[in-house]
């Protein structure tokens, strides 16, 4: 069985005029899938019964379904998403007064192991494919619309996986969440979060981009970064600044640094001293300021508030222009860094 989803409107209008069926019979199924969200083949009610079970013979759509959600008490829910094939993922919604954020996985599990990360200690079982993108946004907006009423504004990747590293998929997501025939989110709506790959940030702006790129800094010297995050072995920090640049230069879109405080470990004035110092080589707009949140699985732990407060004046000192980010949703384990599924089966039996 073929995934329906994976078929062009070119590829549809062959496969109809071929079975002698009208070429407008390609827009309705196209519809089907990407206006409407149609969950399968059956719910095509404009099409033929005959013809629907032409069409299920040989292709079927593998809808995202929503296994479970938990809301906080500060209005953040998070979803346990299961896939076709029985792995889960996760996503956040998070609601302000002024947005309606939705924070999208994109592998099973993680290809990275960021030492606070608790996805970071999951395996990577697979990428998601780009449809399954495009339903995790579709299923988290119509609980917006259900919950508060109005749809989302904001799409960032910050949840399960290393977007970077599942590159074709994300972009195709994000080029049907884009798209007027499909859900026409604006792509200055959308930040994608990487922990740092040069090479893909560098592809980034050769593909000319539209949506808002953040790093995942979280130290702002090799020695702090590669203990924390061992991409950095690989990817340091001088390759990353060429890379950030390169990428502003092609595209001309913004750039946050995302920096999580661990008590006695990057929140030292000296530490401050050198985020300025990389903020200073980049064209960055933002630098968000992340209070850590706890797992079981690391042993990092919040600063004391005033080691935070001198943090953030030392940055204000310096012109940084830099927000402290106050976790939603840390009594669900849906904050910042916290998405597991640890007691999730890993997939259908």
């Amino acid at each position: 069985m073929k995934n329906l989803r994976n078929c062009s409107l070119e590829e549809l209008e062959t496969l109809f005029t071929g079975w002698g069926e009208p070429k407008f019979r390609a827009r309705q199924v196209y519809e089907w899938m990407w206006k409407k969200f149609a969950g399968s083949i059956d719910e095509m009610t404009n099409l033929s019964k005959p013809l629907r079970e032409k069409l299920s013979a040989e292709f079927f759509i593998p809808k995202v379904q929503t296994h479970h959600s938990q809301y906080s008490s500060d209005g953040t829910i998070k979803n346990r998403l299961q896939l076709h094939d029985g792995y889960y993922v996760e996503s956040v919604l998070i609601p302000t007064d002024k947005r309606m954020t939705v924070c999208v996985s994109s592998q099973v599990g993680c290809s990275l192991s960021c030492k606070f990360c608790a996805t970071g200690y999951l395996p990577r079982k697979r990428n998601m494919d780009y449809d399954e993108i495009v339903d995790e946004v579709v299923l988290v907006n119509e609980q917006a619309m259900a919950q508060y009423g109005k749809g989302l504004t904001n799409i960032v990747f910050m949840g399960m996986g290393e977007p970077l590293l599942n590159y074709k998929n994300v972009l195709k997501a994000i080029e049907k969440i884009t798209s007027p025939d499909s859900l026409g989110m604006s792509p200055k709506r959308i930040t994608v979060s990487t922990a740092g790959v040069s090479k893909m940030i560098r592809q980034l702006g050769d593909d000319k981009v539209r949506f808002k790129l953040a790093l995942s800094l979280h130290a702002a010297d090799d020695k702090k970064r590669n203990e924390i995050m061992p991409i950095n072995e690989t990817n340091d920090l001088k390759g990353l600044i060429e890379a950030l640049n390169y990428f502003y230069k092609q595209t001309g879109n913004e750039i946050t640094f995302e920096y999580i405080l661990f008590k006695d470990f990057n929140d030292s004035v000296e530490d401050a001293d050198n985020l300025v110092k990389i903020y200073r080589q980049v064209p960055a707009d933002l630098v968000n300021i992340i209070e850590y949140n706890p797992i079981d699985a690391a042993k990092f732990e919040k600063p004391d508030d005033d080691k935070v407060e001198a943090f953030m004046k030392y940055l204000e000192s310096k012109r940084v222009n830099a927000r402290l980010r106050r976790s939603r949703g840390k009594d669900i384990d849906a904050a910042c860094g916290q998405l597991a599924n640890i007691d999730a089966p890993s997939a259908a039996s």
